[in-house]
């Protein structure tokens, strides 16, 4: 991984990006935006909460630049916008590359391990003890 990629991303945006997706009634509502747009009370009506409180999950998303707000006479329909995710993806996409090192040298290993593995040799028992006579 790179200092320098870090560097470049925007931190803000990032950190908004990761604070909004904490929480699952914004990841459902995000999950539900992916399949077209929606009004506040089409994505309210999964949960067992007020509007206000669905409200407030919009708004966190909104200002993190996940969602947007349209004008449909008198509906406000809201619509995912995935340039943030996209850059949370392209963050997380170094660890990824870096996890798949770790497996690759793991399962190097773990090759090496069985091919200098010492064959199994049948081991002599003991016999059985006898029990002293009482």
């Amino acid at each position: 991984m790179e200092l320098i990629s870090y560097i470049n991303t925007d931190s803000q945006t990032l950190d908004a990006t990761f604070a909004a997706l904490a929480d699952p009634t914004r990841r459902a509502i995000l999950a539900r935006l992916a399949s077209g747009e929606a009004s506040v009370n089409e994505l309210a009506a999964p949960f067992e909460m007020s509007q206000p409180a669905i409200s407030k999950h919009l708004k966190v998303l909104e200002r993190a630049g996940l969602i947007s707000r349209g004008l449909d006479a008198q509906r406000r329909p809201r619509k995912l916008k995935a340039a943030p995710l996209a850059e949370a993806n392209k963050w997380l996409e170094n660890y990824r590359q870096f996890w798949e090192a770790a497996y690759q040298q793991l399962d190097s290993l773990l090759a090496e391990m069985k091919m200098n593995k010492p064959k199994k040799t049948s081991k002599k028992r003991k016999p059985a003890r006898k029990k002293p006579k009482r």
